[in-house]
């Protein structure tokens, strides 16, 4: 958790203008009470409204006992929808099953959930859909992590990847970016420990202690910019170079 809290002072710090924050998920290590309701204490203090994302290290009824101002959907999933300018922005629940260490890692997005998200783009009124959620849908070259990804993840990129604009994840633990059946998707590090490049091995619990990161969303009318920022390395206070416009 400090970890966390040393990136949201940062961001703070950095980007007090910000919308919105959204957590990509694992909230917690092991979806315990204590976990969330020591997240809680932290967000409770932030000034920019802040979006949750369930991951697979969470628990969906713990976060819920905790966070009972989150509104859950008519299922009991964590989604939510934010509106910003020309922009919906999407925020689904992949959680699959019950307490930590007593379900699969991968990802699920079941009929319920599919019918919640089919009526947030068809209400949309013309945004563009930008949808964010833990589990990516589609194999990003880590043999141990693609073995975790969302569960039918073809089916889920065939039935919305033409209807949104943008996909953002978490889980993976790295910056990766690129295109999946015509869809641009941006993956993000995490605040705390990263993924090796390791494009060979079958584990999915890889680890090495690189710098803690987080992501900034630009949106304007034409564009969606993402950017990474390693805040372990970066400094609090930027100065402009003396030599930044020379005469």
């Amino acid at each position: 958790m400090e970890r966390l809290k040393s990136a949201l002072d940062h961001a703070l710090a950095c980007h007090p203008d910000a919308d919105r924050l959204i957590l990509l998920g694992d909230l917690t290590h092991s979806g315990k009470v204590l976990e969330f309701e020591r997240l809680k204490s932290l967000t409770d203090q932030c000034p920019i409204p802040v979006t949750f994302t369930l991951g697979n290290h969470d628990n969906r009824d713990h976060f819920r006992n905790v966070f009972a101002n989150v509104e859950p959907d008519e299922n009991g999933h964590i989604q939510s929808v934010i509106d910003i300018g020309d922009y919906r922005m999407v925020v689904l629940d992949t959680l699959d099953g019950p307490p930590f260490r007593n379900y699969h890692h991968s990802g699920k997005y079941c009929a319920a959930r599919q019918s919640w998200l089919d009526q947030q783009i068809a209400t949309a009124e013309g945004r563009k859909i930008l949808i964010f959620m833990h589990h990516p849908p589609m194999d990003v070259g880590f043999p141990g992590m693609d073995a975790i990804k969302l569960a039918d993840g073809n089916a889920f990129l065939k039935r919305y990847a033409h209807k949104a604009t943008h996909l953002f994840c978490g889980h993976i633990h790295r910056t990766i970016s690129g295109t999946t059946n015509g869809l641009g998707f941006t993956i993000f590090k995490s605040p705390v420990h990263q993924m090796p490049m390791e494009l060979s091995g079958t584990e999915s619990s890889y680890s090495v202690p690189e710098p803690g990161a987080y992501g900034v969303i630009l949106l304007t009318e034409n564009s969606i910019i993402a950017h990474t920022e390693d805040f372990d390395l970066a400094n609090d206070v930027i100065e402009p170079r003396d030599d930044a416009h020379p005469e």
